[in-house]
C-alpha cells in the first residue's frame, strides 16, 4: 500500500466515540503515534501495528512537536501507513496544521479524520447544551494557554467578555486565574454560572458547578481537579440538573474490578460501562493449554467409545474443538454421543461449533447437571472435559450413580503470580468499590495477591460455591448472582450499590 498518514481524531475519551472511519483507518495502519489524551483502548483497532506513545499532556511533555513530526515523517518515508491519533478533533487546538505543513513539504499523502471535540462531549456528558434557543445562540471555543513564544496574546479578552453566547475554555487549568480575571476586567459578570468538566465521557468524569469568579479557586495547584478539564461559562450550565443523564446511570461513580482471564472479561466490562461504572480489568488467572495434549487427543480419537461427553465451561468447549480441528476432525465425530453442559453460556458456545447440547441445567452449577444425569448414567462411559483444577462434585456423583467416569484436562487455570501494582494502590486508597469473583480458584488467588487491601472492597460472587470459598478465606460477600451469570452478577451489584 502507498505510504499515507492518517490524522485521526480519537474523540474525548470514551473509546466508543471513535468514528467508524477512524476505526477503519486505524485497522489499516502499520504504525500508530498516539498522544496522552487518546484512550489506549483504541489501539485494539490496530493490533498488528507498532504503537508509539508520543504523549503530550499539559505542561508534562514526553515528546515535543518537532520530535513528533520527525518520527511521523520517518515512518512514512519508509513506505508505511501511519496513524497519528490525536485526542478530540484534529482541527481543534491540536497543532495539526504544523503536521500537515510538514507532510505537504515532504510530498507525503495524508487524510484528516474528524473526531468529537472535548467541548461538545463535555456539554453532552454533563447535561449541558452549549447552545440553547433561549439562552445561547452562539458558542466560542477558546484556548486558556497560548503559545508561550508569542510576542503578545492573540485573544481580546474584553471582546470575549462581551461575546453573546457560551464560552468554552480548553487547556485553562494552570492559567485559570489570569483568564477569569481578564474576563471579569472586560466586563463579564463575576456571578456568571460556570461548569468545570474533568475527563469528559469517561466513567470517572467529574463535574463541578460554580461562578466565574470561583473557577480559579476550584483549579488551584493543590486541588485534585487536574487536567484534562473543560470550562463551560454561561447560563446554559444551569440546565444540567434536569439534563444530566450520566449521573442517572446506576453505577455512576463506581469502580468495579473485573478479574476474569484475559479476553474473557470484556463483556462484563462493557456491561459495567453501560451502567455508568468504571471497569478495571485485572485478570488473576491465565488460561493455558494442558501440559500434555495426549489425554485430550485420546478422548477425541475414542469418541466412538463414549456415551456421554460433558463440558463444564466455555474454555473446555474451545479447547476441545481446537484440538478436534488439529487432529483433522470435525463435529461429525460427535455423532451418537450424548452431550451435556454446565450452564447456558457453555451451551451457546457449543452451538457456535454447530452442536446442540442434549442436557442443559437451568443454572450454572455442576450439582444441577448431576441431578439431571444421575438416573441416566449407570453403566455409561462418561468423559468430562475440565480445567486442571476445580470441583469434584460432578465426577463423584456420577461415579456414585454407576457411571464409568474419565476426567480429561482440556486447559489449565494458572495463577497470575504478581499483583497489579495499580490495582493494589487503588484498593489501598479505597478506589475500588466492587470486586467480581467468578470461581473458587479466582477467589483464592485474589486473596493471595491482594490480601488485606481486598478486605476494603465490596465483593460480588458468581455462585454460592464461590461465595462459600470467599467466606472460608475470611472475606465478606456482599452480593451473589442468581442465576449464576455475569448479567445477574451485575444486577446484584446495582441492587446493592
Amino acid at each position: 500500500m502507498k505510504p499515507v498518514v492518517y490524522l485521526i481524531g480519537a474523540g474525548p475519551g470514551d473509546p466508543g466515540l471513535l468514528t467508524l472511519r477512524g476505526a477503519e483507518r486505524l485497522a489499516r495502519s502499520q504504525v500508530v503515534l498516539y498522544d496522552g489524551l487518546s484512550n489506549t483502548e483504541l489501539l485494539r483497532h490496530a493490533p498488528s501495528a507498532e504503537h508509539i506513545n508520543v504523549g503530550k499532556h499539559g505542561q508534562s511533555r514526553i515528546w515535543n512537536q518537532a520530535e513528533i513530526i520527525e518520527v511521523m515523517l520517518e515512518h512514512a518515508r519508509q513506505g508505511k501507513v501511519v496513524a497519528r491519533l490525536k485526542g478530540g478533533d484534529p482541527a481543534v487546538f491540536a497543532r495539526t496544521a504544523e503536521e500537515i505543513d510538514a507532510l505537504v513539504a515532504a510530498g507525503i499523502d495524508f487524510e484528516v479524520v474528524p473526531g468529537i471535540t472535548a467541548a461538545l462531549a463535555a456539554g453532552s456528558f454533563a447535561g449541558i447544551p452549549i447552545t440553547h434557543r433561549k439562552l445561547a445562540s452562539a458558542v466560542a471555543l477558546i484556548t486558556g494557554r497560548e503559545e508561550p513564544d508569542k510576542p503578545e496574546s492573540a485573544l481580546d479578552w474584553e471582546a470575549i467578555a462581551r461575546f453573546p453566547g457560551t464560552l468554552v475554555i480548553y487547556m485553562g487549568v494552570t492559567t485559570a486565574q489570569a483568564w477569569t480575571d481578564a474576563l471579569i476586567a472586560g466586563g463579564k459578570d463575576p456571578s456568571t454560572p460556570a461548569a468545570l468538566v474533568r475527563r469528559c465521557s469517561l466513567p470517572d468524569q467529574v463535574t463541578v458547578h460554580c461562578r466565574l469568579d470561583q473557577i480559579a479557586s476550584k483549579l488551584t495547584p493543590a486541588s485534585e481537579f487536574r487536567p484534562p478539564v473543560i470550562a463551560i461559562i454561561g447560563p446554559v450550565t444551569t440546565l444540567s440538573n434536569s439534563m444530566d443523564w450520566l449521573r442517572r446511570r446506576p453505577l455512576f461513580g463506581k469502580t468495579v474490578l473485573v478479574t476474569r482471564p484475559a479476553g474473557q472479561g470484556d463483556t462484563l466490562a462493557q456491561q459495567i460501562l453501560d451502567a455508568g461504572g468504571q471497569p478495571v480489568i485485572a485478570p488473576v488467572l491465565q488460561i493455558q493449554p494442558p501440559a500434555d495434549d495426549g489425554p485430550l487427543d485420546r478422548a477425541i480419537t475414542r469418541l466412538d467409545q463414549t456415551d456421554v461427553l460433558i463440558f463444564v465451561s466455555t474454555n473446555g468447549v474451545d479447547a476441545f474443538f481446537q484440538r478436534l480441528d488439529r487432529l483433522g476432525r470435525d463435529a461429525r465425530s460427535l455423532a451418537g454421543v450424548h452431550v451435556a453442559v454446565v450452564g447456558r453460556k457453555t451451551a451457546r458456545r457449543l452451538g457456535e461449533y454447530g452442536i446442540r447440547a442434549d442436557v442443559v441445567p437451568d443454572d450454572f452449577r455442576a450439582g444441577s447437571l448431576a441431578d439431571q444425569l444421575q438416573d441416566q448414567v449407570a453403566g455409561k462411559r462418561v468423559v468430562i472435559i475440565r480445567a486442571s483444577r476445580g470441583s469434584e462434585t460432578l465426577p463423584e456423583r456420577l461415579s456414585a450413580a454407576g457411571a464409568d467416569v474419565r476426567q480429561v484436562v482440556g486447559y489449565q487455570n494458572v495463577d497470575v503470580s504478581q499483583p497489579d501494582p495499580v490495582v493494589a494502590e487503588m484498593m489501598a486508597e479505597g478506589k475500588i468499590d466492587w470486586v467480581t469473583v467468578t470461581s473458587s480458584a479466582t477467589a483464592r488467588n485474589l486473596d493471595r495477591l491482594y490480601g488485606v487491601a481486598l478486605r476494603q472492597c465490596r465483593i460480588a460472587a458468581l455462585s454460592p460455591v464461590t461465595a462459600e470459598t470467599l467466606r472460608e478465606l475470611g472475606l465478606t460477600v456482599d452480593a451473589v448472582a442468581d442465576p449464576y451469570t455475569t448479567e445477574s452478577l451485575l444486577d446484584e451489584i446495582i441492587k446493592q450499590s
